[in-house]
C-alpha cells in the first residue's frame, strides 16, 4: 500500500462527497454542526468540541512486580503491571478496562512515560512492555521488525488472558509508543479496542529516513542512539536474577554493535542499500497495514513534528474504515507527545481526549467521542485550532505561484524567454534553522537560539522567491508541489524548497519544507495526488531502478514533495518560497550521492519555456470560522 487510495481516481468524488458534508461552514473550533448538509440529505459533521470528564474513581495505584512473558520462540519480554487501588494502595478486586503500551525506550525511565495515572486512578489497568532487546527484555532490537510485531500480538493475547483484565484493552503511547500501537491493532486480536497514537510514523522511509532520498542524520543516530543507550542502563533484574541480568545487558550493547544500531547507521550514510526504498522499510511502515486495522484510532500529530508527513496520510488511511480522528497541534515532536498548551481553543488536553475514547469503546459509556469533529488543526498565522470535516481539507483548491526571475513569487507565468539565477552547492546549509530544531525531535530547539525562529540567516545561502505583501489574509491547508526546473554543473544535486511567512519586519517564519535528490526524481503518476488537476503531491519510487541520470548542463523538472502544513499568511504579511542545495542535518546525501554533488552550482529556472512554480493547496477564510 503506497497511499490511502489511487490519487486519479477518486479524487473527485472525495473532493465532492466532503464538501456536501462540510457545507460552507467546515470552519473553526466551537464552529457547530456543518453547513446545509442536512438539507441535503446527508448526516450533518459535528464541528465542535465539547467537554468530557470525570472524577478519578481510585485514589491510588499499585504496581506489581516485574514480570517476564515467554515469546513463542523463547526470548523473554519485560511487563510491568499497575493497577487502580484504593487509599491504602491495596488493587481492585474485579477485572478492568486495560491498556497497553510498548515501548523501545525502557518502561522504567519515568522521563519517557510509558505509563498513565491518569487513566489507571479512572478505573484502567495499565500494562508496560519493554519490546525485545530494550529495556529489561532479552533478544536483538530490530526495530519495527516481523518477529518483534509478533511479540504484540502474543502480548495482547498474554494481557488479555489476565485476571485483572475484564477482555476489553486499549492501546497509548506518543512515538514509538504509537508506532507500536498501530501494528499491533494490524493483528485484530478481539481484546483490541481501540488506538490512542500519540505523533506516530506512518511511512519510514519518506516521513523521516530518507526524506527526498537524503539520510536525516538529525534524527536517526540520535533515535537509534537513545534506545541503545536506555537498552545499556543496568536491568533492574541484575538485582533479583544476576545471570539473567547480566546476560540482558550484553546482549542489547552487542546487538547494538554487530547487528542492528551501527551497521543500519553505517549503510545509511554510505549508502550500502537500504538508502534505497524496500521491503526492510515497507516492513516498518505502519501505512502499510492500515488496511488491516479495523477499530477506532485517534491520532495526535504536530505541524513540525518528525512525523508531519505520514501523520495525516494515516487518517485519511482510516477514516473510511473505521471510526477515526486527526487532531494536529503547532508542535515538534518533544511537544506533540505531552500535547504541550492544550486545552486551548475548546480542544481538551490529550490525558481527557483519550479518557473520552477509551470510556467509548472500551466501556460502552456515551462519551459523545465518535461525534467529536473529525479533525482538528492548529493554522499558523492565524495562532489557534480550527476543525474541518476531512483531510485533506473539502474546500482546498489549487492555487499556483511561479517563481519570477526578479525574484518575486505570484500568479502570473513568466513570459520572458530567459530566466535564472545561480546557487552554490554545499552540504550543511540550514544548521541553524527552525529545520534543525524539527528533525532533531524539539530537542535543539530548547537552546532558543534567533536562527531557529527566524530562517533569514539560512536563506542567504538560498535562492528566495517572496509575494507583495498580502491584501488579504491566505490560507494554506495540505500538501505542496514545488515544480523545479534546474540544471547544475555537478553529477547530481540535492534540492530544498522551503516555504516561509514574511513578517512586515523582514522576520521568516518557516512553516514546512520538501527535499529531493534530482536522481531520485522520478515520479509514479497513479500515485500521487491531484487537487483540480494539478499534482500536489508526487509519489517517488525512491528505487535504485528509478534513478534518473544527471548530465551536467542538462535541464530536467524536479516534482518537489513540501510537507502539509495549516498556516494563513496575514494581511500585510508575505508568502516566501526558498530553493536551496541543502538541509543539514535533516537530509544529507549517501556517501556515493554526496560524491556526486559537491561543488556544483544549480541553475534554477524561471521562464517561458521553464517556469518554476509552486503549488499550494489554498482554502477560503470562511473555512476557518470566526477568531
Amino acid at each position: 500500500m503506497r497511499y490511502p487510495f489511487p490519487r486519479r481516481a477518486g479524487i473527485a468524488l472525495c473532493t465532492t462527497a466532503a464538501v456536501l458534508l462540510a457545507g460552507c461552514n467546515s470552519g473553526g473550533s466551537g464552529g457547530g454542526l456543518s453547513g446545509d448538509a442536512a438539507d441535503l440529505g446527508v448526516e450533518p459533521v459535528n464541528l465542535e468540541w465539547t467537554d468530557y470528564g470525570r472524577e478519578a474513581s481510585h485514589p491510588g495505584t499499585a504496581a506489581l512486580d516485574e514480570q517476564f512473558v515467554t515469546m513463542s520462540d523463547g526470548e523473554r519480554i519485560a511487563v510491568n503491571v499497575t493497577l487502580p487501588a484504593d487509599a491504602q494502595g491495596e488493587p481492585v478486586a474485579g477485572p478492568v478496562p486495560t491498556i497497553l503500551t510498548l515501548t523501545g525506550y525502557n518502561k522504567n525511565i519515568p522521563a519517557i512515560p510509558a505509563s498513565n495515572e491518569f487513566l489507571i486512578r479512572r478505573g484502567y489497568a495499565h500494562v508496560s512492555v519493554d519490546v525485545r532487546g530494550t529495556g529489561n527484555s532479552t533478544g536483538n532490537w530490530e526495530a519495527f521488525s516481523e518477529r518483534e510485531q509478533q511479540d504484540y500480538l502474543e502480548i495482547m493475547e498474554w494481557v488479555a488472558a489476565q485476571p485483572w483484565c475484564d477482555g476489553n484493552v486499549g492501546t497509548w503511547g506518543a512515538s514509538f509508543m504509537g508506532i507500536t500501537q498501530l501494528f499491533t491493532a494490524a493483528h485484530q486480536h478481539p481484546a483490541h479496542k481501540a488506538v490512542f497514537a500519540i505523533v506516530p510514523m506512518g511511512d519510514a522511509y519518506r516521513d523521516i529516513v530518507f526524506t527526498g532520498g537524503q539520510t536525516n542524520v538529525g534524527f536517526i543516530p540520535l533515535w537509534m542512539g537513545l534506545v541503545t543507550a536506555l537498552g545499556a542502563i543496568p536491568p533492574q533484574a541484575l538485582a533479583t536474577d544476576p545471570a539473567l541480568g547480566t546476560e540482558i545487558l550484553l546482549d542489547h550493547v552487542l546487538n547494538a554493535l554487530t547487528n542492528f544500531t551501527v551497521p543500519t547507521i553505517a549503510n545509511a550514510v554510505i549508502g550500502g542499500g537500504r538508502n534505497y526504498d524496500s521491503e526492510f522499510w515497507r516492513t516498518r511502515s505502519p501505512l502499510e497495514v492500515t488496511d488491516r486495522i479495523d477499530i477506532p484510532t485517534f491520532i495526535v500529530g504536530g505541524l513540525n513534528d518528525i512525523f508531519q508527513r505520514g501523520e495525516p496520510l494515516l487518517y485519511e488511511a482510516l477514516r473510511d474504515r473505521v471510526d477515526s480522528k486527526l487532531l494536529i497541534g503547532p508542535w515538534q515532536h518533544l511537544g506533540g507527545s505531552s500535547g504541550e498548551g492544550l486545552p486551548a481553543d475548546g480542544v481538551p488536553d490529550l490525558d481527557h481526549l483519550a479518557l473520552r475514547w477509551f470510556d467509548r469503546y472500551l466501556r460502552g459509556m456515551d462519551t459523545g467521542a465518535e461525534t467529536a469533529p473529525p479533525v482538528t488543526q492548529y493554522y499558523y498565522g492565524a495562532e489557534r485550532y480550527v476543525t474541518a470535516a476531512d483531510w485533506p481539507h473539502p474546500e482546498a483548491r489549487a492555487t499556483r505561484l511561479y517563481l519570477q526571475p526578479d525574484g518575486g513569487l505570484d500568479s502570473a507565468a513568466p513570459t520572458i524567454d530567459e530566466g535564472s539565477r545561480l546557487v552554490l552547492q554545499q552540504p550543511v546549509n540550514g544548521l541553524c534553522s527552525a529545520s534543525t530544531s524539527q528533525w532533531t525531535a524539539g530537542i535543539l530547539g530548547l537552546t532558543m537560539l534567533p536562527c531557529f525562529e527566524d530562517n533569514r540567516l539560512t536563506e542567504t545561502l538560498e535562492l528566495t522567491y517572496t509575494t507583495a505583501p498580502m491584501t488579504e489574509d491566505f490560507a494554506i491547508n495540505g500538501p505542496i508541489q514545488a515544480d523545479i526546473w534546474l540544471s547544475t554543473t555537478a553529477l547530481d544535486a540535492g534540492v530544498v524548497v522551503r516555504v516561509t511567512d514574511v513578517a512586515p519586519d523582514g522576520g521568516s517564519r518557516e512553516l514546512t519544507n520538501g527535499i529531493l535528490t534530482a536522481s531520485l526524481r522520478a515520479v509514479d503518476e497513479d500515485e500521487s495526488r491531484y487537487l483540480d488537476g494539478e499534482m500536489i503531491q508526487p509519489w517517488h519510487p525512491y528505487t535504485a531502478e528509478s534513478r534518473q541520470t544527471m548530465t551536467p548542463g542538462e535541464v530536467v523538472h524536479l516534482p518537489i514533495e513540501v510537507f502539509p502544513t495549516s498556516a494563513v499568511i496575514r494581511e500585510g504579511h508575505r508568502l516566501r518560497v526558498t530553493v536551496g542545495a541543502s538541509d543539514f542535518p535533516h537530509g544529507l546525501p549517501p556517501l556515493t550521492d554526496l560524491v556526486d554533488q559537491l561543488a556544483g552550482v544549480m541553475t534554477v529556472y524561471s521562464d517561458a519555456e521553464r517556469p518554476s512554480s509552486v503549488v499550494f493547496p489554498t482554502v477560503p477564510l470562511s473555512a476557518l470560522g470566526s477568531e
